[in-house]
């Protein structure tokens, strides 16, 4: 069996960092076919991928590390929150990796209180690059949250106790005490 061009990644997308070239960038381009977008969505529990390329290159960074740099180019379909429909998204974003020797990601003691770094492109590296791990990470995060359907909106949920006056999401706002007092001041004038 053939393997894929490593210039190119059409296989796997996985690089073993002892074949990538220690002085010039490796190239790849990664094009799911219709079957991998599918099970692609069934990954993210999202209705659908119709389009996905993820384009860049893996280059050296000093003398241990890596650094992969690409452009990922997606449509994708997930369920409106309000209404179930299908809603199409288009996504376009710029991707950054960092992949450094375990030693130089500095560990937490166990049971420590520590900040998220500001840094989270930074990743332990090991025998592999998976440049397809990177693609399908960097679509989970850039999806759409609560994606909604053109005029979608949420209506007002209403309780309250029998014999009660229901309070509305307005009687909520902190200011609207204050706003019902100044037309009442304006009227009075």
């Amino acid at each position: 069996m053939a393997q894929p061009d490593p210039k190119t990644a059409q296989g796997t997308g996985d690089f073993r960092v002892a074949n990538l070239k220690s002085r010039a960038p490796t190239q790849f381009s990664l094009r799911p076919d219709a079957a991998e977008r599918d099970a692609i969505a069934r990954e993210l529990g999202i209705e659908g991928v119709r389009k996905l390329i993820f384009e860049g290159q893996i280059a050296p960074l000093g003398k241990r590390g890596w650094r992969l740099s690409a452009t990922l180019g997606a449509t994708v379909v997930q369920a409106c929150v309000v209404t179930l429909a299908p809603v199409v998204t288009r996504i376009d974003e710029e991707i950054t990796r960092t992949f450094v020797p375990p030693e130089q990601i500095r560990q937490p003691d166990e049971g420590s209180e520590i900040e998220m770094p500001e840094d989270d492109t930074t990743e332990p590296l090991g025998d592999v690059i998976s440049a397809r791990a990177s693609m399908i990470e960097s679509l989970a995060l850039a999806l759409p949250m609560y994606p909604r359907a053109e005029g979608a909106e949420l209506g007002e949920a209403v309780f309250t106790e029998d014999g009660t006056e229901p309070i509305r999401d307005a009687d909520l706002k902190p200011f609207a005490g204050l706003a019902g007092l100044r037309d009442k001041m304006d009227k009075e004038d």
